[in-house]
């Protein structure tokens, strides 16, 4: 058995700040094939480039915790990003402000 598949489970970009636990059935030397447990399953495995694997782990819990240390991880960042965000606004808005006074000097002259 190869390392890649002693941790066949793997954590897959859902969106970002969350990923998907998916265990892997098949691989190959560019692809993987299996299922999400988590989710209802519909059809036949899926299958997705060895890219779109963010972390390998041995155990569906040990994807779990590390998916849920992630979140929390991702989670102390917030604050931060919301104060970019409301500081974003200003700017974009103070730009705005500037781009129009512009115009409207221009067109008083």
């Amino acid at each position: 058995m190869t390392e890649r598949m002693e941790r066949p489970w793997a954590l897959m970009r859902h969106h970002a700040g969350w990923a998907d636990v998916f265990h892997i059935e098949t691989e190959s030397h560019d692809s993987i094939t299996g299922f999400y447990p988590d989710r209802e399953t519909v059809g036949p495995p899926v299958s997705y480039s060895v890219r779109a694997v963010l972390a390998r782990f041995p155990t569906l819990e040990a994807a779990r915790a590390a998916r849920e240390g992630a979140v929390a991880e991702w989670r102390n960042h917030d604050a931060a990003v919301r104060d970019a965000e409301a500081q974003l606004r200003e700017a974009e808005k103070a730009r705005e402000d500037a781009w129009l006074k512009c115009l409207r000097d221009a067109a008083e002259r």
